[in-house]
């Protein structure tokens, strides 16, 4: 049996806040944009029982392959999908799966993804610069890391890492090349840090901007939104989790601005947009995990969980 097959299964960040979110019931439909491990979908599985059905998308395939033989008792009530979740509304019409009862994104890195030092996703360990949830793709971090201009560098790390020192990083990396490795990319960009230490490791921004832009995730995460909205029926909920700022004012914007009916410009006297308020927001608040699960499970530290409801 392969690894991926034996790795430990962790339980999924504000699993019981989602599954209250999205109150799954029998006979009716629920997606999984993001299926990782499976922890969300078996929980929702568990809860739509005899006939309800479960649709699990991932671009992993080792996270189908892993969430395949954990909900292997299921089987009769969900079909798994290896895709992007940009493809949600197509999917949805391929599989027969319309409409839609409730939808969940968990926009983290499954633990076996990051804990996998063949992926490339961890600075702690070593590894090939990849950091692909498709490994299909061509495109890696080795390529942007060892063949983009210094500018670029610096406005990726800046743009989608919100690093304060993304252009000493990038000069420090063009100086480095060629870079093979995640400890030798640590090590450019602690030359260029200092090694200063705050809360979070000094390479944890610019490994993470990287993932983002390879995997064109905040590009994907907007046009996945508007595809769920046409899924989902009405009464139907939208719950989501991010991990940081970037993706949080994505999903927030996005909600905000499907709850209201007029959206023009406030110089605007009358209403031209003819926009219709198509969500309720259902917490206005932003859900965060309790002490207790933070303390379990570090990892869930930065959650944010949202909700709205399909009008």
């Amino acid at each position: 049996m392969s690894l991926t097959m034996t790795m430990p299964v962790h339980k999924s960040v504000l699993l019981n806040e989602v599954i209250e979110a999205l109150r799954p019931q029998s006979g009716k439909r629920y997606v999984d944009c993001t299926l990782g491990d499976g922890g969300h979908a078996e929980a929702i599985l568990a809860k739509i029982q005899p006939d309800g059905r479960l649709l699990g998308i991932d671009a992993d395939p080792m996270a189908i392959t892993v969430a395949k033989n954990r909900l292997a008792d299921y089987t009769d009530n969900m079909v798994l999908v290896n895709d992007n979740f940009l493809n949600l509304e197509v999917i949805c019409k391929e599989k027969e799966f319309l409409p839609v009862h409730g939808i969940i994104f968990d926009l983290g890195l499954s633990s076996a993804q990051l804990d996998n030092s063949e992926r490339g996703f961890s600075f702690q360990q070593y590894g090939p610069l990849d950091m692909r949830f498709d490994p299909t793709q061509q495109f890696t971090a080795a390529d942007v890391v060892n063949t983009f201009s210094e500018e670029k560098l610096a406005d990726i790390i800046r743009d989608y890492g919100e690093e304060r020192f993304g252009r000493r990083i990038a000069r420090c990396i063009v100086n480095s090349r060629p870079i093979n490795s995640t400890l030798e990319l640590v090590d450019a960009i602690e030359k260029a840090t200092g090694g200063y230490r705050t809360k979070i490791h000094p390479a944890t921004r610019t490994f993470m901007a990287l993932r983002i832009y390879i995997n064109h995730e905040l590009e994907n995460l907007s046009a996945a939104l508007k595809q769920a909205l046409n899924c989902l029926d009405r009464g139907g909920r939208l719950a989501i989790i991010s991990y940081h700022s970037l993706e949080d004012r994505i999903v927030k914007q996005f909600m905000q601005t499907e709850s209201k009916g007029c959206i023009c410009t406030p110089d605007v006297p009358v209403c031209q947009c003819g926009h219709v308020a198509t969500l309720r927001i259902i917490n206005r608040k932003v859900i965060t995990p309790s002490a207790a699960e933070t303390e379990a499970n570090p990892r869930s530290r930065s959650a944010k969980l949202r909700v709205a409801e399909r009008l």
